[in-house]
């Protein structure tokens, strides 16, 4: 398996800026966003209704020496886990994980025996089709996967740190707006109950050693967020970045053909 670089970063304490795919399932775009730095993406199978063939290719045509391909699956069942790892994801994002028992089947699902219960299948995606040492693809896969539970929910929320104390979970990826409207408070980041509910997490995530990570749709939020501590951070997603640049450019010609 090839190494995953952003997980021996955050393994290192250091920090690792990725984006999200919602919308453009093209061959080009994990090299267009590798080209332009990001070490890893975010490939959303939740909300963007990509099937499995869809993110196959997604993650074939990432280059993995520049950019770690991470696949959120739609729940946490076995099936999506194993197959998106199988088809070479060097990550699995779970979304609204609500308990130790979530966190565990991630865990069981992803790696292989001794420590979970993923099936076997060799000189496939995963391992480039190289074949080799057996022992040493499972001790690599097993190393090298990036897991991480999503918390969204005010049941998460109150489960965090049972959560985060399941071996094997690498980071809690706190989903905002969900959580706001779990909480029944839509769209108010900056509500103190939001706040409340972030320094939890990350006192979890220190608690357990886990990496706390999010989602920012701006340089300032970015940075806010960077000064927190948060160390895995997806920059925005391909159809709204490309429509705020879009956007900004076609403002800016229409002001000068009117000036």
């Amino acid at each position: 398996m090839n190494h995953n670089f952003v997980k021996q970063k955050l393994r290192e304490g250091g920090v690792s800026i990725g984006t999200m795919m919602f919308e453009f399932n093209t061959t080009g775009i994990a090299r267009i966003a590798a080209n332009a730095g990001a070490e890893f993406a975010l490939f959303d199978m939740e909300h963007s209704g990509w099937s499995i063939e869809t993110i196959r290719m997604l993650i074939a045509t990432t280059p993995k020496s520049q950019m770690i391909p991470i696949v959120r699956i739609p729940a946490t069942e076995y099936h999506f886990i194993a197959n998106v790892l199988d088809m070479g994801a060097m990550g699995v994002m779970v979304p609204m994980c609500e308990n130790a028992d979530q966190a565990r089947l991630l865990v069981n699902s992803a790696k292989y025996p001794p420590v979970g219960r993923r099936g076997a299948a060799f000189r496939i995606a995963h391992d480039d089709y190289c074949g080799g040492s057996i022992p040493d693809t499972i001790q690599s896969a097993n190393d090298e996967t990036l897991l991480i539970a999503q918390i969204e929910t005010a049941r998460g929320l109150d489960h965090v740190e049972e959560i985060a104390a399941v071996p094997g979970i690498d980071a809690l990826w706190i989903g905002l707006y969900d959580l706001t409207l779990s909480l029944g408070i839509p769209g108010q980041m900056n509500h103190p109950d939001v706040l409340t509910a972030t320094d939890r997490v990350f006192a979890a995530c220190r608690t357990n050693n886990k990496v706390p990570a999010v989602l920012v749709n701006s340089i300032p939020e970015a940075q806010s967020q960077l000064q927190r501590g948060f160390k895995l951070i997806a920059y925005g997603g391909d159809l709204w970045i490309y429509q705020a640049a879009l956007k900004s450019a076609i403002a800016t010609l229409q002001r000068s053909r009117t000036d």
